[in-house]
């Protein structure tokens, strides 16, 4: 095997590692996968995205199940059974593992288990968990290594009263009390989980309000709805001194006016970002050019090195799954010569949230849009209207769009509310094919649905929404 030629060696098996393994067979290039996991699929499968998002559904369904009475269901005795929650996550985390391994036989993808390391020109070497080494001959190379826990001085996590993403994903019973440190995704969605699971839950965060990257009318009504639910926001909050406590943990800090802030809980989840992981991947001594952690690229997704390419979270654009895939296939379409290879318009790249109200986004905020000197012209529609979202119990939150006044170009369309990350597919789909507002405001939506309410956001744009 050490002696066989392949066309593209890819060194990581999450979304962007395997989704370019599948293009790169069905272009009929033979590629081979490297992964140090005992499982294929990354971060995102086996400690992010899949196994996060199915603690949300669990705590949606004990919440939902806590309320059937509302519609007209009696339920009584309703429990939740942790350990059933957690035997529920692994099983789909494990069938989605699985499918990955299907996928690469499918394409014809050999894998190989261990860490990779460049030899530069047109070999990888792959160590296995025995130490034993075999070199791979190839024509190219796609580092997909992803990204890790940024760790935080003075907040180091040990897996018990201080925890990161990883390890909350593994506790053994809900705490009583939980503070997050950090409020972008990862400490939102874990704070709605918690809390709904009954823990007591305060989120600290260093920027003046909740997902701080999200247009400021989503943070605030997030705001609202978590207070609503019991969990409480210290937003303009930096903490400096972490202490253990006979009951857990207490953190002290200021507010930018120079407040004192002092916290008591069980526990502590540390959840302000990650890092790009490339420690022993032999970058150094190449042409690779490397700042503040991040593998520089092209739009091709092409680093200095002839042959060498990078994507996902080693690379400097959001660190999102589906980025990281899109990116694979215009890494893979490239070297193997394709001529019709589009880069990535990051413009267009959703950014979804599955917290408690969902949030979902696409585009430039409203502030963004000013700033860059376009003439804003704005449509909001509240979910409080609609009657589908009356239907299903849930009412919080609008579709916001951002459009400019002189072509009605819709710039950005921002989401917070029920299916808000299914919602915003449309309006990917209406900025990739350069929609206006008044066109997306006549395009007919089926009634009643939650979808109706993107239609009537457009139709506000021109202050023609009909049911506002």
């Amino acid at each position: 095997m050490a002696n066989e030629q392949f066309d593209v060696t890819i060194i990581g098996s999450g979304p962007g590692g395997y989704v370019a393994a599948i293009r790169a067979g069905q272009l009929g290039l033979k590629a081979a996968i490297v992964e140090k996991d005992n499982r294929l699929g990354g971060t995102c499968t086996l400690r992010g995205c899949i196994p996060t998002k199915q603690m949300l559904m669990s705590a949606h369904v004990y919440e939902q199940m806590q309320h059937a009475a509302d519609f007209g269901v009696q339920a009584s005795g309703i429990q939740l059974a942790f350990a059933d929650v957690q035997k529920r996550k692994d099983k789909v985390v494990l069938k989605n593992s699985k499918g990955i391994e299907y996928l690469m036989k499918k394409n014809k993808v050999t894998v190989f288990k261990g860490t990779g390391k460049l030899m530069l020109p047109g070999k990888v070497e792959v160590t296995d968990a025995e130490g034993k080494k075999q070199t791979l001959q190839t024509k190219n190379i796609i580092i997909a290594t992803g990204s890790v826990v940024r760790p935080i001085p003075g907040f180091e996590t040990d897996g018990n009263h201080v925890v990161n993403s990883d390890h909350i994903l593994e506790l053994q019973q809900v705490p009583k009390s939980l503070i997050v440190m950090g409020a972008g995704a990862v400490g939102v969605e874990f704070a709605s989980v918690y809390s709904r699971f009954g823990a007591e839950t305060t989120i600290v965060e260093l920027l003046p309000r909740l997902v701080p990257l999200e247009d400021e009318e989503v943070s605030k009504e997030l705001e609202r709805s978590f207070r609503k639910r019991g969990i409480k926001s210290q937003v303009d909050t930096k903490l400096e001194k972490l202490e253990k406590t006979e009951s857990g943990v207490r953190v002290i800090g200021k507010t930018s006016k120079g407040e004192a802030v002092s916290l008591e809980a069980e526990m502590l989840l540390v959840a302000v970002g990650r890092m790009p992981y490339t420690e022993g991947l032999g970058l150094e001594g190449t042409k690779i050019k490397v700042e503040k952690g991040f593998i520089q690229v092209d739009e091709f997704q092409q680093t200095a090195e002839k042959g060498v390419y990078a994507i996902g979270d080693v690379v400097p654009t959001p660190l999102l799954a589906h980025l990281a895939s899109k990116e694979g296939i215009v890494a893979v379409e490239h070297l193997a010569g394709k001529k019709d290879v589009r880069p990535i318009n990051l413009r267009l790249v959703p950014n979804c949230t599955y917290c408690d109200p969902e949030i979902g986004s696409v585009g430039l905020t409203e502030a963004k849009a000013k700033e860059q000197g376009y003439d804003v012209k704005v449509g909001k529609f509240p979910f409080s209207a609609s009657g589908k979202a009356r239907i299903i119990g849930e009412e919080e939150g609008f579709v916001k769009i951002v459009s400019e006044k002189k072509y009605d170009e819709i710039l950005g369309v921002h989401i917070i509310g029920p299916h808000a990350t299914e919602l915003i597919a449309e309006a990917c789909v209406s900025m990739q094919l350069e929609s206006t507002a008044d066109e997306l405001g006549r395009t007919m939506h089926a009634h009643p649905t939650i979808s109706e309410a993107v239609m009537e956001a457009a139709e506000d744009v021109h202050d023609l929404a009909v049911h506002i």
